[in-house]
């Protein structure tokens, strides 16, 4: 005969019947097969309804030209695989000169916004700062008071930066919620490591660089995984401050010619001399592929730095 614990010992002397364990189906514990059989069934519903999607925009792009006009558009599986859709984009043609732009746009704005958004971040983060309290107050100011799509528009005109990437950068250089988060973070670094730091020469160059940075990798790196797919995602403001189409990052041209349906002209794809042209549905296809690739092999190398970076910096400061 088995002992019981001292609390359901008491309530059998008393002659309480012990709780059952909850469940959403009467009469069901949660470890009954019918139960777990319904977990698995939504579990596997959830798993159907993203990754049949992503199979259909894949298996669509590389399928044959028969195939797609006999499937109607949406191929889930392709008979007869083929690359000339991906060959006939990336062949110098549009979307090519697009990813060009939009990878430059991304390396080089999350690079520019992390160093400006640690560096102020760091700043904020010491009490004795010059500007410290108003510097703060105007950037938490500035998440309940956007300026608007007009202001924003004649400031970049103003400065002469319509038709050109700095436009592309420089409105969306610094977010002040990732720099809070930041900040949060340096705040929560122990006090008595810096000061013996400077006890020992160390200059605010080298505190920042060698103990608070090397500290607060996960941070660090959950705000370029930010700013990375915010730069490759942003189609808006190219929208509004680049006119030429040999500028246009890869998001405007998924724009135009996913969800708006406009069709590629010969000059804008290469396809070799009597070779059919891809079918309207493989390219867009395609490009929808080429948008979202990158970011689906880069976010596997800061996810598991995802919840660590960002609740340390959100709880603490």
């Amino acid at each position: 005969m088995t002992a019981l614990s001292p609390i359901r010992a008491i309530r059998t002397a008393r002659g309480a019947r012990p709780r059952k364990p909850y469940s959403a189906i009467p009469g069901e514990s949660p470890g009954s097969p019918p139960w777990r059989a319904l977990k698995s069934l939504l579990l596997l519903v959830c798993v159907l309804l993203v990754v049949l999607p992503f199979t259909a925009i894949v298996s669509t792009s590389i399928a044959d030209s028969q195939q797609v006009t006999e499937a109607g558009g949406f191929v889930l599986w392709p008979h007869s695989p083929t690359f000339d859709s991906y060959t006939a984009l990336l062949s110098g043609g549009l979307v090519s000169k697009a990813m060009t732009v939009s990878v430059g746009i991304t390396a080089a704005g999350t690079a520019i916004s992390l160093v400006s958004s640690v560096m102020l971040a760091y700043g904020l983060s010491r009490p004795g700062s010059f500007g410290h309290k108003p510097v703060l107050m105007l950037l938490l100011m500035s998440m309940l008071f956007v300026p608007g799509v007009i202001p924003t528009y004649l400031m970049v005109k103003q400065l002469g930066l319509i038709n050109s990437y700095w436009s592309l950068i420089l409105p969306t250089m610094i977010n002040a919620f990732n720099v809070i988060v930041l900040r949060s973070f340096f705040v929560s670094i122990p006090a008595e490591l810096i000061d013996a730091a400077r006890i020992d020469g160390a200059s605010e160059w080298a505190i920042l660089t060698r103990i608070v940075l090397p500290l607060s990798k996960a941070s660090v790196g959950v705000i370029g995984l930010f700013y990375a797919v915010t730069y490759w995602n942003a189609f808006f403001n190219a929208l509004l401050f680049i006119n030429d189409a040999s500028k246009w990052p890869m998001q405007l041209v998924l724009r135009t010619y996913v969800v708006n349906n406009a069709s590629l002209s010969g000059g804008q794809i290469d396809v070799a001399a009597g070779a059919p042209v891809p079918p309207a549905q493989s390219l867009q296809a395609a490009i929808l592929v080429l948008s979202i690739v990158p970011i689906v092999l880069v976010y596997p190398l800061v996810q598991r730095h995802m919840n660590k970076g960002v609740m340390v910096g959100a709880v603490k400061g």
